[in-house]
């Protein structure tokens, strides 16, 4: 029952850091500006909410009075701050200057499937045949939601070089998804993500500073930065590492499937984008595989335990 009841409240941590991280779009848009109002520069919001969340964590540290990691936490920690506060933002920058936002979503929306595929080998995790069957349904989902978006937006869908980066990045960011989870039990979720903020600093300190604008910049978008760096880069992996490690890395990844609509949800309010049917449509499709995938998520029990149970 207890068992139940943790991998219950894994689902809904695990909920709280997409919807964290769901509102990372609109506000990284309002951090960054446009082409014809630019405002923070990419590299420097990029640099800087790992900067901010390391400031952050190295008091939360101290004020915690937390021990440093023990030897065998630092290669998990390590592979957290390649896959998740350096590989993931940077081979997505590198990608986003040849190819279209819309077209990167046709990309990152597989993150859900490749984290559980990264969970199944890095953690052992294993699960039934219709647990993948639900996955590979709803990333698909995903897949054909940004085809129409970029679609109707004038926008297409082919092959370019870029896209090998995009799909780095998703690699990237599930890796650090799973090592960061790997750790949890040990370090707990708030320090995990302390402790991988705290070791990028020496590169993402300098950096920001390197970067620090010199042209004013309007107040939305210093809201815009710091959400990113308080919710998106720290807060928001305190429910998500603890999530993923209470709740199944396998399982709770899929919750991520939830994340571009809810994305486009807090862009109605911040940026005044409309919301239709479709999306809501897609959306409650997307909901019903995560579902059915929780549900199908354990392995059968033995038939022998089975009999013996009745």
């Amino acid at each position: 029952m207890k068992k139940i009841k943790d991998e219950t409240l894994g689902m809904w941590l695990g909920v709280l850091g997409v919807v964290f991280f769901a509102v990372t779009l609109p506000m990284t848009r309002l951090a960054t500006g446009t082409q014809a109002a630019p405002q923070l520069s990419p590299w420097f919001v990029t640099l800087g909410r790992a900067a901010l969340a390391g400031v952050l964590s190295v008091l939360f540290l101290l004020a915690t009075r937390s021990p440093r990691p023990q030897r065998v936490h630092w290669k998990p920690l390590a592979m957290a701050v390649l896959g998740n506060a350096v590989g993931y933002p940077l081979l997505l920058a590198y990608a986003l200057r040849v190819v279209s936002a819309s077209h990167a979503a046709v990309i990152t929306a597989l993150l859900p499937l490749v984290t559980a595929a990264c969970a199944a080998w890095v953690l052992h995790q294993r699960a039934r045949l219709g647990f993948w069957l639900c996955a590979i349904a709803g990333s698909g989902l995903v897949v054909a939601f940004s085809l129409l978006r970029a679609q109707s937006h004038g926008g297409g869908f082919g092959f370019e070089w870029a896209d090998v980066l995009l799909v780095g990045a998703v690699v990237a960011a599930s890796l650090g998804y799973i090592y960061g989870a790997q750790v949890t039990p040990a370090l707990g979720a708030e320090r995990v993500i302390c402790w991988v903020c705290v070791m990028a600093l020496p590169v993402t300190l300098p950096g920001t500073l390197l970067l620090w604008p010199e042209q004013p910049v309007a107040p939305s978008a210093w809201v815009g930065f710091v959400y990113v760096g308080v919710f998106s880069m720290w807060m928001g992996f305190f429910a998500w590492y603890r999530g993923l490690a209470m709740g199944g890395a396998l399982r709770v990844s899929q919750t991520q499937l939830l994340q571009p609509f809810l994305s486009i949800l807090a862009a109605v309010p911040l940026l005044g984008e409309p919301l239709d049917v479709v999306t809501l449509a897609f959306a409650a499709a997307v909901v019903a595989t995560v579902v059915a995938g929780k549900k199908l998520s354990q392995p059968r029990a033995p038939l022998v335990a089975a009999a013996a149970s009745r």
